[in-house]
């Protein structure tokens, strides 16, 4: 993520309750949560203030939900629904909106994949999501991109509250029950369940009044410009990039060490990816990671061989066995040149951790330094550890960091790496102190 600056118009300046933001590092007493004398009752939430809405699944029908949201007013709260799980792919099944005005829409992105006329609906408009990260790249490619976010699930990290999904973070706040039961239900179900879009519409209901109460104790935290922060580096995130060697991901595989059972891994992997991509069906339903790392311990060399695995006698895997036999041939016949290597993809990043203390015991000194330092923040400014400072780029500063390592220059190491400004004001002197000390004992 890239460093935003935030001139006027930014969600910190145009927010009351995120404007006046206190400069960074500030005293450890401003950063203390309100405290609550006691925790509220909980009320569950079983009915939509206006019921549930009808899905939106015509043009003619999202014409009038363009109209009807651009004309609304204040924030609006955006959920999305994917099928992890049961289809290929992080394409969203189920858009929810909610803003003042225009009430709450249930729009169904597989009739209508084009909702670009409603984000333009709502160019300069607060968009507010919990884990805007996980809904943002989906919602991109039906062409919604927000102006402004307001993430519930970073406020509340940042909070420091000890549980962060949102019906938890509903029940804390704002005393209100979620049901989560459908959470990890088929969203490519056609029609969907009534019992589904209710609680679809729930979750939309409550998001832009649980934003009020955590922009209000962030303010009250001293917390809004870091807020305001991470918000915008969330909207501005590239998509994921492609993973490196996507294959070495199968569960299991770190018990295998010999080059060629690799290969029968990668190609087994391959095949299954490219079989569930043709037939929109999660990789993981189409073959366990279990039975792909079963087959290159055993490597079968036929198919009656194959299929007398167990983890091969299951119906859907049987059925499909000559393929999965052709893959592992394929592995078994790679040349040795081409093997993948036992040790992984090579990275331009540091090695592990553990290979620390024997490569460079001062890198290995600064990095148990460094962890000191971000532990201690931590604690004093109730921010959970990786929202301080992103492990990766804590271990690439501490394996190299720049010469000489004063907090000016690991201020700017630390910013080029995608630390926003309010981390880099706490962590570069604190760092530049610790390195120097390292340093001094060595």
């Amino acid at each position: 993520m890239q460093s935003v600056p935030h001139p006027a118009g930014t969600p910190a300046a145009d927010d009351p309750a995120l404007a006046g933001a206190v400069p960074t590092p500030i005293t450890p007493d401003a950063h203390a949560v309100p405290e609550v004398a006691d925790a509220p009752v909980v009320t569950p939430l079983t009915e939509p203030a206006e019921g549930v809405p009808p899905v939106v699944d015509t043009p003619e029908a999202l014409a009038r939900v363009v109209a009807a949201f651009g004309a609304g007013t204040g924030p609006v709260a955006v959920d999305a629904e994917r099928a992890s799980g049961y289809r290929y792919g992080q394409h969203n099944y189920l858009v929810q909106v909610r803003r003042e005005g225009a009430g709450t829409a249930l729009i169904d992105p597989a009739a209508l994949p084009d909702l670009s006329a409603l984000s333009e609906a709502l160019v300069g408009v607060e968009w507010v999501l919990h884990a805007a990260s996980q809904d943002l790249p989906a919602l991109a490619e039906q062409g919604m991109r927000p102006s402004r976010v307001f993430d519930t699930e970073l406020g509340a990290r940042l909070l420091g509250l000890e549980r962060v999904g949102l019906a938890a973070v509903v029940a804390e706040l704002l005393g209100l029950g979620l049901a989560k039961e459908h959470s990890a239900v088929d969203w490519s179900t056609r029609p969907l369940p009534e019992q589904w879009l209710r609680y679809a519409a729930l979750d939309v209901e409550v998001l832009v009044e649980l934003r009020e109460v955590l922009a209000e104790r962030l303010a009250l935290a001293g917390k809004a410009q870091w807020a305001a922060e991470e918000f915008e580096a969330v909207r501005l995130a590239p998509p994921p990039a492609p993973r490196v060697e996507a294959w070495r991901r199968v569960s299991g595989v770190h018990a295998i060490r010999d080059p060629r059972r690799l290969a029968v891994v990668r190609a087994l992997w391959e095949a299954r990816d490219e079989n569930a991509r043709q037939r929109d069906v999660s990789p993981g339903r189409v073959l366990p990671d279990a039975a792909i790392v079963a087959a290159a311990q055993a490597l079968p060399r036929s198919v009656p061989q194959l299929v007398a695995l167990p983890a091969f006698s299951g119906k859907g895997t049987r059925r499909r066995a000559a393929l999965w036999q052709r893959a592992i041939d394929t592995g078994l016949a790679v040349p040795d040149d081409q093997l993948p290597s036992s040790r992984g993809p090579r990275s331009d990043g540091p090695p592990p951790p553990r290979a620390w203390a024997d490569r460079d015991p001062a890198a290995a000194d600064r990095l148990a330094a460094a962890r000191d330092v971000v532990a201690e923040l931590s604690e004093t400014h109730t921010v959970p550890a990786e929202n301080l400072l992103q492990p990766d780029l804590l271990r690439r500063v501490c394996w190299s960091p720049p010469v000489p390592a004063d907090a000016e220059h690991l201020a700017e190491r630390l910013a080029a790496g995608g630390a926003r400004p309010w981390q880099v004001g706490l962590l570069a002197g604190r760092l530049a102190e610790a390195f120097a000390s390292q340093g001094a004992r060595a």
